[in-house]
């Protein structure tokens, strides 16, 4: 069994729709993150996905799958991370589109791989909001009551607050951190180099780096560190650096 998701602080989400090069996923891959997170909101197939996972493979490295449509349920991953999001009122992006992969799934899922993410979707413009229907929450109120909701009563073990593209308000961050009881807090969103990747890791228990992989590579390289030194654990201590030099 790998490494719980309990324990990760950064994570690299990689979009397999988008063009990643053999240098630039090495480089990812050597970088000391604690896991890989495959997902996106648009243009998931089973074939882009496998070939991703497949190229990850030549690593040592921890995968996960965010189960974004049936059709991308491939085998092989380490952990696979089931979204619902909770400030839509389509069913289908809340427990509808899960009921679909679990008819024909459910039956062959390791669900001691499984894990259940409580979204809240903070950026109306994104296209995730835009694809799942996700009503911005006007006020902290509002989304410490989607805290509650995901950790208290539904006692999903993920909470995910996602600005999805811009950079969000640490300040709510944190104070969601501080009403949870026993759900992550997962924070993406806008971290596209050290400090915002400081900022975030000191507001939340995880990060996740996405958009800046693709915009600026050397700056998403650099966040891993930049959590390292939040924690004050060197970078060349983490379990996830590989032993091996370029």
């Amino acid at each position: 069994m790998q490494e719980s998701f309990t324990h990760w602080r950064h994570i690299f989400k990689l979009d397999p729709e988008k063009d990643l090069s053999d240098d630039a996923l090495d480089k990812l891959c050597r970088s000391g993150t604690d896991a890989f997170v495959i997902g996106g909101s648009s243009g998931i197939t089973y074939d882009n996905t496998s070939a991703l996972l497949e190229r990850l493979r030549r690593y040592p490295v921890v995968c996960a799958l965010e189960i974004s449509t049936d059709e991308a349920l491939v085998q092989g991953f380490d952990w696979y991370l089931v979204p619902s999001v909770l400030n839509t009122s389509r069913g289908e992006w809340i427990t509808g589109r899960h009921q679909q992969v679990l008819r024909d799934a459910e039956p062959y899922m390791d669900w001691s791989r499984v894990a259940a993410e409580g979204y809240v979707i903070l950026n109306e413009q994104s296209t995730a909001a835009g694809l799942t229907g996700a009503v911005t929450p006007e006020s902290l109120e509002d989304v410490l009551a989607y805290a509650a909701l995901a950790d208290k009563l539904f006692r999903v073990p993920i909470f995910y607050v996602e600005y999805s593209g811009v950079f969000g308000n640490m300040a709510w961050v944190r104070q969601v951190k501080e009403r949870l009881a026993s759900a992550r807090l997962f924070y993406g969103g806008g971290i596209d180099g050290p400090e915002r990747a400081r900022q975030a890791a000191q507001a939340a228990h995880t990060i996740v780096v996405g958009n800046a992989i693709y915009q600026n590579l050397s700056g998403a390289i650099a966040t891993v560190e930049a959590v390292r030194r939040v924690d004050g654990v060197p970078l060349s201590a983490c379990s996830g650096t590989l032993p091996f030099s370029s």
